[in-house]
């Protein structure tokens, strides 16, 4: 018998946030750091595979990830705790402190109702497969699941069935998820997250033009360049080479771009980010007025994380050696494949509401200017909890 889960990350579009001020409590703190270091790991793993554009969400792959854990024993539980970096919270006497903390965190990230963020789990169970109450109650209670019957030995019609729920928890950007079903398959959980931004500062639709973006040394190409003058915030480390520029939207999140200086290769500060590095860029960011030039630029990706997570050591879910007894009695459950795809659309608009727009009269000589215009990262993140959503790397926004 075997158990598929898919994963995937949805789509970014418009963009603009600045969060009311919110208690978070120590917990959720440490959750979030060890979610930050979970993304770093995941990223250079993902990475070290090839030198093209990466998009994805850490957020979705470790809310799934932690509803397999509940329903794992042994050392497949330790092995995915581990991976997630999630093992130090872990109590024995309350098996539960995991998913009450993702769930105190999703309360923290939508509490105030102005973020466009839909995070939704989804179990599919075969008519014959009996799933154990108590995991069904469990993610109820602490992820909001749905639950859904259907027959995977009829492979067309599950598949459309899956593929439908997909497309309407995403806002229909997402079509045709699942191309293929195993027949064998009892159990497929879906995770998804949907975000939607609208720039506090949009950018001037009219001076969008086409300008050069350096991929490489001998790669250049024509991408629509973006502008904006107004006060943002940024800030610089001096150790890695690079600069930092936050982008707010409306509703609490923002967009961090991370540009190495000219003389630096990108690569030279994967190893360097983490937790206490992410973390320190946000305390060090400065309010200043500069020009902004940004690509306009969209993204989809897709990954077959089943063949990346067992370099995390996640490996026993995938073999006869899983223990998912806290999912069902029935003998011989494995994960076949966990299917992560994630869709990024970067532009000008925000609504039609430029009143939002921040106007201050400063004397204007030379003013700062911060153009991305090579290869650099960007991080979607919760601004009170400090929760990235999503986050990648621009290599060539010129491809998809």
């Amino acid at each position: 018998m075997k158990t598929t889960v898919i994963l995937l990350l949805m789509w970014v579009a418009f963009l603009a946030p600045l969060g009311r001020a919110q208690e978070v409590s120590s917990n959720i703190t440490e959750l979030t750091t060890k979610n930050i270091d979970f993304a770093m790991d995941l990223y250079r793993l993902i990475a070290s595979h090839h030198d093209d554009n990466i998009f994805f969400s850490p957020l979705c792959m470790s809310t799934a990830f932690t509803i397999l854990a509940m329903g794992a024993q042994g050392t497949t539980r330790q092995q995915i705790l581990k991976g997630l970096r999630l093992d130090t919270l872990e109590q024995d006497e309350r098996p539960e402190l995991l998913a009450e903390l993702f769930h105190e965190l999703q309360a923290n990230i939508t509490q105030d109702g102005g973020l466009q963020l839909d995070q939704g789990t989804a179990m599919f169970v075969h008519l014959q497969f009996e799933v154990l109450k108590a995991f069904s109650a469990q993610i109820q209670k602490y992820f909001n699941a749905d639950s859904f019957n259907v027959d995977f030995s009829n492979s067309k019609a599950s598949m459309a069935t899956i593929n439908e729920y997909i497309k309407h928890k995403t806002g229909d950007k997402v079509t045709d998820m699942i191309s293929k079903i195993d027949p064998l398959t009892q159990l497929m959980v879906v995770n998804t997250i949907f975000f939607q931004g609208k720039w506090e500062l949009p950018f001037i639709a009219k001076s969008t033009t086409n300008q050069r973006f350096y991929v490489d040394k001998y790669n250049i190409v024509q991408v629509p360049m973006m502008f904006n003058d107004n006060n943002f915030y940024m800030a610089r480390d001096t150790n890695l080479k690079i600069r930092i520029l936050k982008l707010p939207y409306l509703g609490g999140a923002a967009m961090l771009i991370v540009l190495p200086e000219k003389t630096e290769d990108y690569t030279s500060i994967d190893d360097h980010i983490n937790a206490e590095v992410f973390q320190g860029w946000l305390k060090q960011l400065k309010k200043m007025r500069m020009e902004v030039n940004l690509p306009r630029f969209k993204m989809e990706q897709s990954y077959e994380m089943h063949k990346i997570l067992p370099d995390l050591g996640i490996t026993d879910i995938f073999t006869s050696r899983a223990n998912l007894s806290q999912i069902s009695t029935v003998l011989g459950l494995q994960v076949s494949e966990v299917l992560h795809k994630a869709v990024i659309e970067v532009d000008e608009t925000g609504t039609t509401a430029a009143a939002t727009t921040t106007v201050g009269i400063v004397a204007k000589s030379m003013p700062f200017r911060f153009i991305v215009d090579r290869p650099f990262f960007v991080f979607i993140y919760h601004e009170v909890t400090n929760t990235i959503l999503f986050m990648g790397r621009v290599i060539d926004p010129t491809k998809k």
